[in-house]
């Protein structure tokens, strides 16, 4: 008898299908729980230790850094180091690899700043208001997010223009004009950008699509069920057809029909349903077999499912045996479903069958956390809000990275602007518009109105001279920048030079010790960041401050998610779109009325009731063990009960494996001044930043040495203590404004 092979060893015969698979493209249907993870990083294994292909020839996109970490260290087990240099990384960072070697061809720099949802808002604001258009009639909002979908559809502005089909379009298409103008004139790109812009380069260079066609020879699609149109074509483009000259890669895409749910971001299920169309070879393969859940819990998903016309059919089933029956509730009001929710939490931990730690509830809209949060803080029970106000959202953290960006990127106007009076220096909006008519007028960039803003007609001679200041330190910093000091480093100067650290340092307010603490904790990331050992940098990374911006810009929200042992008492509240892709020993599915779930806007479309459902079968596939689903008879809506009928799902699930306790009743009544207040967990303390000796002192005419600039000769000092710097001509560089506290030169 022949040995198996040990990497399809443990594998169900499906799994071995889609392992093994050679040739044509590959749609892999895995069903929740049903070990894609497995399957995947063992195709990508046995791509390389059967097949012979390199490292570098795989391309594997997922939908989360987490989720491309885990999977790079699962091949790593499997074949060792060199799987370190392969692409297994989200749709967003791979484009921004692409794109950091192409964007040149498209006129930006290698350097360009990639801006998220609230820079974006931020400067379709100011486009906004430079149109003079109403706010109220005409909110930002609506355009970023009609700007967004025509990316998401890769219509360019003048694509969207001659599409406008009514006077509001043509609105959107004006100021996505000038928006994308602005993007390119600050040498920025947002999210949506850096896959449309990608494809252009793939599309529009053939010399570049080339390059990245010869080398990626094999193309993997995690969660393919949630790429949009855009992520769509991109694919298409880097596996290629017979008719480019060299023959197609070969594509691997996994996902579930009945797992999508990001309709609202653009997603469209048409990309997974219609896949043997658009690839007319395709081979596919059906992965049935549960490893998560009971059968309990799987033959309530099947039934609910099923309901769901357009899906191709599967049934989940498990060698786990039936299990607990799911446990259904009717609460009387939503205070009374938080305190069954609380009391069943305390009774399985008193019981020895579940933890806090163990267990997760699920709402459909983040509003319905607040009953859930104040039961629990009333009962002392830990818990913590996925999704609620995150780090890299926070108003100090968005403030010292936008001062990094501007360092990285001067052109980078929308974080110029959020910095330029942060702290407060004196910098009113009568300045600022000064400085823009001065720069609209003579048709150059805000970064060199601000040079030279005591030229602007009209500017207050304080704010000019804060201005002046402003720029002084701003160029200041920026040597350290072209010097190629460390990020952590420059987050040090930073801080300090700027005044935000004193500034919430001397405040007696106890919320300003917490920001405080925000911004030890971001210096402390990019020191794991400079830390990191050399294997885990991609081939052509090195440690830079835009290497770090880049990493902080494609944190995912999943990231947020507690994990491990110091976590083991608390219990996680998310909404059910924030639940993909998580499992959970003891799950609480809340809220389960018409109108809360499925939502009330979606009772009108036959799709969007299907995505409702799809959602609602999500959470079921969530649990391992045990299955709570509860529903209030009435909740208070805008401080009145509001009377729900059952969610329709709850009539889809099969009686014979969910038992009903119709307790109703009264709860004690919540006192309405209890806070909402969410106990996030506290992240590690920040490791001490090592404070640099006290700045070197020199005098006019000294000789020096730099580390990167090598000999100069010191001709002007200025400033005192930490704020002493001196002008360095360094011949072939020329001269360079050093703050002497983190310049390392030396006197010879």
């Amino acid at each position: 008898m022949t040995n198996p092979d040990p990497l399809l060893e443990g594998l169900n015969p499906a799994q071995q299908a889609a392992v093994s698979h050679a040739g044509g493209p590959l749609l892999v249907i895995a069903g929740a729980g049903s070990g894609k993870t497995r399957v995947l990083t063992r195709r990508i294994a046995y791509l390389m230790a059967r097949r012979g292909a390199a490292a570098y020839e795989i391309l594997a996109i997922t939908f989360t850094n987490k989720a491309a970490g885990e999977m790079k260290e699962r091949v790593t087990e499997l074949v060792g180091p060199i799987a370190k240099s392969m692409w297994v990384s989200t749709f967003h960072s791979a484009c921004v690899r692409l794109l950091r070697q192409e964007a040149s061809r498209l006129g930006y720099s290698n350097s360009f700043s990639i801006y998220d949802s609230a820079d974006s808002l931020r400067l379709i604001t100011i486009v906004a208001k430079e149109l003079n258009l109403d706010s109220k009639r005409y909110p930002a909002r609506q355009f970023q997010s009609m700007i967004s979908n025509a990316k998401n559809e890769l219509l360019g502005p003048q694509d969207y223009l001659l599409a406008a089909q009514n006077q509001f379009e043509q609105v959107v298409a004006d100021v996505y004009v000038i928006y994308q103008r602005r993007l390119v004139q600050a040498n920025a790109m947002d999210f949506d950008d850096l896959i449309l812009k990608t494809v252009q380069v793939l599309q529009q260079f053939p010399e570049a699509k080339a390059r990245f066609r010869s080398r990626f020879r094999h193309v993997l699609v995690d969660e393919y069920q949630d790429t949009n149109h855009a992520q769509y074509i991109l694919v298409r483009e880097l596996v290629g057809t017979d008719l480019d000259g060299m023959p197609p890669a070969e594509l691997c895409v996994v996902g579930d029909a009945d797992q999508s749910i990001y309709g609202f971001r653009g997603a469209t299920i048409r990309n997974i349903l219609q896949f043997e169309l658009d690839y007319p070879n395709a081979s596919t393969v059906l992965l049935e077999q549960n490893y998560r859940s009971t059968q309990n819990i799987l033959s309530a998903a099947n039934a609910v499912i099923t309901r769901n016309e357009g899906r191709k059919e599967k049934n989940l089933w498990s060698e786990e045996g039936p299990g607990a029956p799911l446990i259904g509730y009717v609460a009387e009001s939503e205070h009374d479903e938080a305190e069954f929710v609380k009391d069943e939490i305390r009774s399985l931990q008193n019981k020895g069958e579940s933890t806090p730690g163990n267990t997760a509830i699920f709402y459909r809209t983040n509003a319905q956390s607040r009953v859930f949060e104040e039961v629990f803080m009333r009962a002392g029970l830990p818990y913590k809000v996925v999704g609620g106000l995150r780090f890299y959202e926070r108003k100090e953290v968005k403030d010292l990275l936008a001062y990094l960006r501007v360092l990285s990127n001067l052109s980078d106007e929308v974080s110029l602007r959020r910095i330029i009076n942060v702290p407060k220096r004196g910098i009113g909006d009568r300045a600022i518009e000064c400085v823009d008519l001065f720069t609209q007028h003579n048709e150059i960039s805000f970064w060199s109105g601000l040079n030279r803003c005591m030229e602007a007609p009209g500017i207050p001679t304080r704010a000019g001279q804060s201005i002046g200041d402003f720029v002084s330190m701003m160029i200041a910093l920026r040597v350290l920048v072209e010097a190629k000091v460390r990020p952590s480093v420059i987050i040090e100067a930073v801080l300090e030079q700027s005044g935000l650290m004193s500034e919430l340092a001397s405040s007696s307010d106890p919320q300003d010790e917490v920001r405080l603490e925000n911004l030890q904790e971001l210096l402390a990331v990019s020191m794991e960041y400079e830390e990191r050992p050399i294997e885990e940098l991609g081939e052509d990374e090195e440690i830079s401050l835009a290497g770090f911006l880049e990493k902080v810009a494609l944190v995912a929200d999943a990231d947020e998610i507690p994990e491990g042992e110091e976590h083991e008492g608390v219990v996680t509240m998310m909404t059910l779109h924030t639940a993909k892709g998580l499992e959970f020993p003891t799950v609480f599915l809340t809220g389960m009325e018409d109108g809360i779930f499925p939502h009330s806007r979606t009772f009108d479309s036959k799709e969007d009731i299907e995505e409702e459902r799809r959602l609602a079968y999500v959470g079921l596939t969530r649990a391992q063990k045990r299955l709570y689903i509860s529903r209030a008879e009435y909740r208070s809506s805008w401080g009145a009960p509001n009377y729900n009928p059952p969610s329709r799902f709850l009539d889809e699930i099969p009686e014979g494996v969910i038992e009903w306790r119709n307790l109703g009743g009264t709860s004690p009544s919540l006192s309405p001044s209890l806070v909402r207040k969410s106990r996030v967990l506290s992240a590690p303390p920040p490791r001490a930043t090592g404070k640099k000796s006290n700045a070197i002192e020199l005098a006019v005419g000294e000789r020096v040495s730099h580390d990167t600039f090598g000999l100069g000769t010191v001709v002007a000092i200025a400033g005192v203590g930490d704020k002493s710097e001196a002008t360095i001509n360094f011949g072939q560089y020329g001269e360079k404004r050093l703050l002497l506290r983190y310049a390392p030169v030396e006197k010879l």
